[in-house]
């Protein structure tokens, strides 16, 4: 009875929840125009009300103008590129204005893989996922049982499936509700990240040069509001650009000790499951796709001598990730993680 009792709570838990990820769903095109609208009001109010009084203007604004770019086509960029769902076919190469060129030394395609030749690279083989029928990316084990026999068992790859979308994506990281309205995956991840870092710089500016025009619209120095912007409205951005500041540098911070650690949202939560198992029977865990911070970095954001230019990163332009989602880089001499046995391993059904 207890059991039973307990499985049900759990399942009513869980009904619960995907109802609140359907809702926050439906509103997620409310809340990208709310932020476009909120991430453009701050911009005039940057411009008109701060932007006249800072220093080295010949400097200054150029620089501010290449951030506020930055900040408006990246989240463009997450909102509207798809994050590469395992049933949509291999992408080629992006061409027009709005792409990077890449290297002519490093523009060869690999199998699967377009970067470089120093790196072990290994496909993995592929297998339906058993929610949605697509074909992802998996690793097979064979898991041995306690009565001699063995079973055949699927452990996701970097591809999970998203209870939202309802659909398999490559390199999963996380479904956005709110702010993007879709997933981070392997093709928006990059974006999703810059996103963040130039969200952060940008209210830093706000935060620190605005602070006196707050005092001028509380009305602190007894001197009449000489702006287009409603004093209100400054303020109200004003607030909105300290808060922002403060919660999506910590959100930043952890994405990028992630990305330098090679590891993904779901995979960070995987491995501290892994670490506890090895540790148990006095192992230690290694992930097979950690190559050090710097290489994790240049693979992440595809830069370096066998990507793309470093300017990529400052300049809005899209660039193609390093592989297509069904092959990865690991250490040399691993194809797997070290300090997991077969059976081990977590798939998407363990979360039900």
């Amino acid at each position: 009875m207890p059991q039973w009792y307990t499985r049900q709570v759990f399942r009513c838990f869980k009904w619960l929840e995907r109802v609140g990820d359907r809702i926050t769903g439906a509103a997620g095109p409310f809340f990208v125009a709310l932020a476009v609208v909120l991430f453009s009001v701050g911009l005039v109010c940057f411009f008109e009300v701060i932007g006249p009084t800072l220093p080295w203007p010949w400097l200054t604004t150029p620089l501010c103008l290449l951030i506020a770019l930055n900040l408006f086509a990246h989240y463009y960029y997450v909102c509207t590129v798809r994050p590469g769902f395992v049933g949509d076919p291999p992408r080629g190469n992006g061409t027009g204005l709005l792409w990077a060129r890449k290297r002519d030394y490093a523009s060869r395609p690999l199998a699967g893989v377009r970067w470089s030749e120093d790196v072990h690279v290994t496909r993995a083989a592929m297998s339906k996922c058993r929610k949605c029928g697509e074909t992802r990316p998996e690793v097979r084990r064979i898991l041995f049982t306690d009565r001699g026999g063995c079973m055949l068992r699927y452990a996701c790859e970097r591809s999970h499936h998203c209870r939202i979308c309802n659909r398999c994506v490559l390199k999963y990281d996380h479904h956005c509700p709110v702010r993007i309205n879709q997933c981070v995956g392997i093709y928006n991840e990059r974006h999703f990240v810059l996103f963040m870092a130039y969200l952060i710089i940008s209210t830093f500016c706000y935060t620190v040069f605005g602070w006196r025009h707050v005092m001028l619209a509380l009305g602190w120095f007894n001197e009449p509001w000489p702006y287009f912007a409603p004093p209100v409205a400054f303020l109200l951005t004003y607030i909105l650009a300290v808060v922002l500041f403060l919660a999506v540098s910590a959100m930043a911070g952890w994405h990028l000790y992630m990305v330098a650690s090679g590891e993904t949202s779901v995979e960070t939560q995987d491995h501290e499951h892994y670490r506890k198992i090895a540790g148990h029977r006095g192992e230690a865990f290694v992930n097979c796709y950690d190559l050090g911070w710097r290489k994790n970095l240049e693979l992440f954001f595809n830069v370096g001598p066998n990507g793309y230019p470093f300017y990529t990163l400052f300049v809005p332009l899209r660039i193609e990730p390093y592989t297509d989602g069904r092959a990865w880089a690991r250490k040399p001499g691993f194809e797997q993680h070290l300090g997991v046995r077969p059976g081990e391993e977590l798939t998407d059904e363990d979360d039900e």
